[in-house]
This record gives structure tokens, sequence and C-alpha cells, in this order.
């Protein structure tokens, strides 16, 4: 076995204990800084000028111009993409979607529970949250993608490691429908709450493949610069499978199931 196979034998561990990997330089600093310049044009502030910085939080639209989609779709990435979804199983992205980006501010956000991300528009609730399966249904991969430096003083988001095998038995019960992100928000963070506490920090290029039902949160800005992150889906090319005649599942699937068998999950009182 080469060193690349060690490589990934560990990214896998780790993702299957963890619920995530941190890749550090996963796509060149100077692609990070041509990102960040484009993101505070969209935001109408001065970099330079905290005084200018009015909103504790920014959302800017999808943003699709070159530098964002090189920043996903690295060589380094790609690669990981194949081990932990599979090669062919995933769509190729060329931009980062919406950002919320964080600025100092005194004003808490009003967007910082624990929760997972919905991806879908469940048949009759159009105008409820969006949804989530057990199979995951529309998104292959979280991705957390650092476009400035991040530490624990500017907002990171915090992510409960391990907590990706407490949220398949709450979503089980719901079937191929799934649940909202509003149902299941108090839900998977009350089955999450043993789970030590992490930080997705780190710098300009560095990316956070996080599992679908990694449970995570924002916080409140308590530094001195913005804070630019990129939160995209990883597309799934299709859908994940639970029960394979071929037993040949992905990194992901691998996961849920070991859930599902209560595999990794912690002690209870």
């Amino acid at each position: 076995m080469d060193d690349t196979d060690d490589t990934d034998d560990v990214m896998v561990e780790r993702f299957l204990e963890d619920g995530f990997v941190k890749i550090e330089g996963a796509f060149p600093p100077r692609v990070a800084e041509h990102c960040a310049r484009l993101l505070w044009r969209e935001t109408g502030y001065d970099a330079e000028d905290p005084s200018t910085w009015k909103d504790p939080v920014v959302w800017v639209s999808d943003m699709a111009q070159g530098p964002f989609a090189a920043s996903v779709n690295s060589p380094v990435l790609h690669e990981a993409f194949d081990l932990l979804v599979g090669a062919d199983r995933w769509q190729s992205r060329y931009s980062v979607g919406s950002f919320p980006l964080r600025f100092p501010h005194p004003t808490e956000p009003d967007d910082a529970g624990w929760h997972i991300e919905g991806s879908y528009t469940a048949e009759g609730a159009e105008n409820e949250w969006p949804y989530t399966n057990l199979r995951s249904r529309g998104r292959a991969l979280l991705m957390l993608m650092l476009y400035t430096e991040v530490t624990e003083e500017n907002a990171p988001t915090r992510i409960r490691v391990g907590s990706h095998l407490d949220v398949p038995r709450v979503l089980e019960p719901y079937g191929e429908k799934g649940a909202s992100s509003l149902t299941l928000g108090p839900k998977v963070a009350e089955a999450s709450a043993g789970r030590p506490l992490t930080y997705a920090t780190g710098k300009p290029g560095d990316v956070y493949l996080c599992h679908p039902f990694l449970v995570h949160a924002a916080q409140p800005h308590h530094g001195d610069r913005p804070r630019f992150m990129g939160q995209p889906p990883l597309m799934p090319a299709v859908s994940y499978e639970l029960d394979r005649s071929n037993g040949d599942y992905s990194v992901v699937e691998l996961a849920i199931r070991r859930a599902l068998s209560n595999e990794g999950q912690p002690p209870r009182p």
C-alpha cells in the first residue's frame, strides 16, 4: 500500500467517525483572495472601514464567477468527492451558491440554532422549509469553504463531532418523504446533545467536507474581521441507497448504515 492509500484510509475513518474531514489548502489562497474581493463588492461595504458594516449577516446571492468555479473544482476536492461519494456519483458545481457573510456586530444573529441542511421541497409542502430524508435526497455532501481566515473569535461554524450518527434514527420514521428543517431542528439538537464540540476554523482555501447529516450551527461574531465562508451542497448524480445488492456502498452510505445499526453511538445516561 502506498502513501496515497494510507491517506485515503485515514480520511475515510475520520469521516465515518467524526462526520467530516478538513482538507487544508483545498484550493489556492490567491483564488480565495479573488473571491473575497468579489464578495466585498457585493456587500457595498468598505473593507477598510468597519463603520460601514451595518448588519451581523449579509446574504450574497449565487456566486458563479470564474474564481468561485475554480475553488470548488480543484483536483484535491474532486479526488475527495470520488473517495467519499463515489466516482460518477456526484455532479460538478460551477458556483458556490449563496453566502452568509458574517460581520462583528452587537446584535445576535437569528440563525444560530443547531440543525442539518434541507435540500428539497416535499410534494404538498411548497411553502414549508426545505426537507431531507434518510437517503439525503438532493445532497451528497455539505461543504464549508473558507475564503477568509476563520478563528474561534470570528464566528466559525460550530460542529457536533459524530452527530451524523445520531440523525439517521431521527429521520427513519419519516420515510421517503422526509421532514422539514423546521421540524427536524429541535429533534436533531436533542439527539446530538452529548457530542463533543469543535469549530470550522482555518485559512483561506481550506474546506470542510461534511456528511449531509452533520449537526452544526452558526454563532455570534466576537472578532474584528468579517468571516466569508461558502456552504454549498455537493449534488448527487445518483441517489444514495442503503440496501445495495452488490454491497458497493459509498462512505456516506456506510455511515448511515452504521448509525442505523447503532454502531458509533455514544453511551447514554
